[in-house]
């Protein structure tokens, strides 16, 4: 490429251009920063020398002295919120929104900030008709969530029905799981009430939003047992084998009582070995043994706890083992199986606890929706200690 002698001239021009640029960025720059309050910078020293509190109050003055700085109100109050001072996150937002000088996009921003002042401090309430007026805002989804939550939380459930269908309209995603356990508990609530036909329709329309509720599938059962209608029962609960086998423990003590009105004792008890056999659980372990002592003996529940522990060790099946040895063993031995078994025993209950997936709630007993987080259906049929002494294979 050749070089032209021109370019020598057109260096200096350049930088004549960059330099009366800067020169305008800097006015520019100071004039700005000399229509900021001192207090604004009064705040920046101050979290820059990690005083927080200082900085706060040090913005605050700012807000009061400058009504057009409306970001920072906004800042403030989510700071307060995060802090835990709710009170006056809510003051803060609440003076947002009875301006009259807000764009459509701020007054919609401080109804949302405010509805989550209500629901940080539980004022349910009032948070829920402002998240109500935000629909059809770009807070919607959120705004939909926080509904859907609100209702659950109070048990209304026919709101959370819509609320659900809505949010899953919006949005796309699947709520027909949660809608059945919805109707569930408007079935039970019926049902308490004696008003059994509304109840049998409300376990009707769990089924036809989601056809594998087996949370549905259970009550059914267990209101036709506590009819006497022995034979349905069992029918209705032979059906969660087909959908999700390692929900039988549910029904697997009420499965044998029915069994027994019908005087078929023993095809109860074939019918848990077979479950055991091939969805092997603790839980069906327990009911099985207890059935195999009641029905058959010492003798036969001693060998269905070695063989089941032979195929399938665990803490809880050597448990069963060694109950089944104090039951077995001279009177002379006795104190010494049951100090061991009390031993085992003692570690399998520290350890055999149900535990939510989605936020680790651990829990004695079995929940279709988690008492901490709230999500649905978040609690694995088997308890913790299936799965962490499980053994391993090399």
């Amino acid at each position: 490429m050749d070089f032209q002698t021109y370019w020598l001239l057109a260096l200096p021009f350049f930088f004549g251009l960059g330099w009366l640029a800067a020169r305008v960025d800097i006015r520019h720059l100071l004039s700005e920063s000399r229509t900021l309050p001192a207090s604004y910078f009064k705040g920046l020293n101050f979290l820059l020398n990690e005083q927080p509190d200082k900085a706060i109050e040090a913005f605050i003055e700012v807000a009061r002295a400058e009504q057009q700085t409306i970001e920072l109100q906004f800042a403030l109050g989510g700071m307060f919120r995060r802090r835990g001072e709710v009170d006056r996150a809510t003051r803060l937002h609440q003076s947002l929104v009875e301006r009259t000088d807000l764009t459509v996009q701020q007054r919609t921003d401080a109804l949302y900030e405010l509805a989550l002042d209500f629901l940080k401090a539980g004022l349910l309430d009032r948070a829920a008709p402002l998240f109500d007026k935000l629909k059809e805002s770009d807070h919607e989804e959120a705004a939909l969530r926080h509904l859907l939550d609100i209702h659950v939380t109070e048990k209304d459930w026919l709101q959370a029905i819509a609320a659900s269908l809505t949010l899953e309209h919006k949005t796309g995603e699947d709520h027909r799981s949660e809608r059945g356990h919805f109707y569930c508990e408007l079935a039970i609530l019926s049902y308490s009430r004696s008003q059994f036909e509304e109840a049998q329709q409300f376990l009707d329309q769990a089924l036809t939003t989601h056809k594998n509720c087996l949370r549905a599938r259970v009550l059914q059962g267990q209101w036709a047992m506590n009819d006497a209608k022995f034979s349905e029962a069992c029918q209705i609960w032979q059906q969660l084998e087909q959908p999700d086998p390692d929900y039988l423990f549910l029904v697997a003590k009420p499965m044998v009582d029915c069994l027994r009105q019908l005087n078929r004792s023993t095809e109860a008890l074939t019918l848990l070995e077979s479950w055991l056999s091939r969805y092997p659980s603790l839980d069906l372990l327990a009911v099985t043994f207890q059935t195999a002592l009641e029905i058959r003996g010492e003798n036969y529940a001693h060998a269905l706890t070695r063989q089941e522990l032979a195929r399938h060790p665990s803490l809880g099946a050597l448990e069963k083992y060694f109950e089944s040895q104090v039951v077995m063993a001279p009177v002379e031995q006795r104190e010494e199986w049951q100090r061991m078994r009390d031993i085992v025993h003692g570690q399998f209950e520290r350890l055999a606890y149900y535990q939510c997936h989605h936020c680790g709630f651990k829990a004695r007993s079995f929940h279709w929706h988690c008492p901490a987080c709230g999500q649905w259906d978040s609690y694995p049929p088997r308890r913790q200690v299936e799965q962490d002494l499980q053994p391993r294979v090399n």
